[in-house]
């Protein structure tokens, strides 16, 4: 299996999260070994996709450099992960990336908008060798040497519709999309609010993410799946894992993980080559995962 690029640029308008803002999304086909490249247009400013570029995980996956960020990035990258795209370029003209509807679907439509293209050139993929985990009191996220690529995720809330629930998936393009991809971003309306009073999450509604009062879902057509939060976390881990640059051939579980964990786990992945090889996909020669990517 080769490197994989877009067909064509599109582009699309969606509100930020936190301005309120229209943002306008453009991604654009590079050429080989080119990786994902971010790049605001208002500023001039390319910032490549790796750890070290995150610059902040509170609310969000945050990159940049001293001249500007580009928050939010999770929901897209889950796609990209996804889809097995190695080289584009993703123009946006402010600080954030469009919400959508909270979920990695509408990235899903841009990417099938663009067509795949496979380039002259292997993929090169991460195997992890030796097991990788970041811990913060009961809660962690692991990557396990695997043959196969899975994701776990449990997560725990004080809340009488969460509370304790789960989700395992096996890592495919199709799969993704029936499974994860439609999970939204949830949050609460006592949260909403406090943020709002610092300018911020100005962008947020029942439109683009799960609303929760003390009680009771806000939204009037309720969940897309009973266990929806722990499927968006799945989405978030995904785009987390893909700010390294490559698909990963392991396995990730978690226990009430978050970005600051897993940006945590990928540079104590690749802060010891131990850990892992970056070699071609070709190589490993696992039709299982190649034909994932279907």
């Amino acid at each position: 299996m080769n490197q994989r690029t877009i067909k064509e640029s599109v582009e699309v308008v969606g509100i930020g999260l936190h301005k309120g803002e229209p943002i306008k999304l453009r991604l654009e086909p590079l050429g080989i070994d080119a990786g994902i490249v971010f790049y605001r247009e208002d500023l001039a400013l390319s910032i490549p996709l790796k750890p070290s570029s995150v610059v902040d995980t509170k609310m969000a996956t945050v990159i940049g450099t001293d001249k500007g960020v580009i928050s939010t990035i999770e929901h897209f990258l889950s796609a990209v992960y996804a889809y097995g795209i190695d080289n584009m370029r993703v123009v946006v003209n402010g600080n954030e990336m469009p919400i959508m509807d909270g979920s990695a679907s509408s990235f899903c439509l841009l990417l099938d908008e663009a067509g795949v293209e496979e380039q002259e050139s292997a993929k090169q993929i991460i195997r992890i060798k030796k097991a990788v985990e970041v811990r913060e009191g009961a809660k962690f996220v692991r990557l396990d040497p695997s043959s196969t690529v899975t994701f776990d995720f449990e997560i725990d809330f004080e809340h009488p519709v969460i509370g304790r629930q789960s989700q395992s998936y096996s890592f495919g393009t199709k799969p993704f999309v029936e499974e994860i991809a439609r999970a939204r971003t949830f949050g609460f309306a006592r949260d909403i609010q406090y943020l709002q009073s610092m300018n911020l999450a100005l962008g947020a509604s029942l439109n683009n993410a799960i609303g929760l009062d003390d009680e009771k879902i806000l939204n009037p057509e309720g969940l897309r799946f009973n266990n929806e939060f722990a499927r968006h976390k799945i989405l978030d881990a995904m785009g987390d894992m893909m700010v390294l640059g490559h698909n990963v051939l392991g396995a990730y579980s978690s226990f009430a993980g978050s970005h600051k964990l897993n940006h945590l786990l990928t540079v104590e992945l690749l802060s010891n080559p131990q850990n892992y090889e970056i070699l071609t996909l070709n190589s490993v020669k696992s039709r299982e995962f190649e034909k994932s990517f279907a």
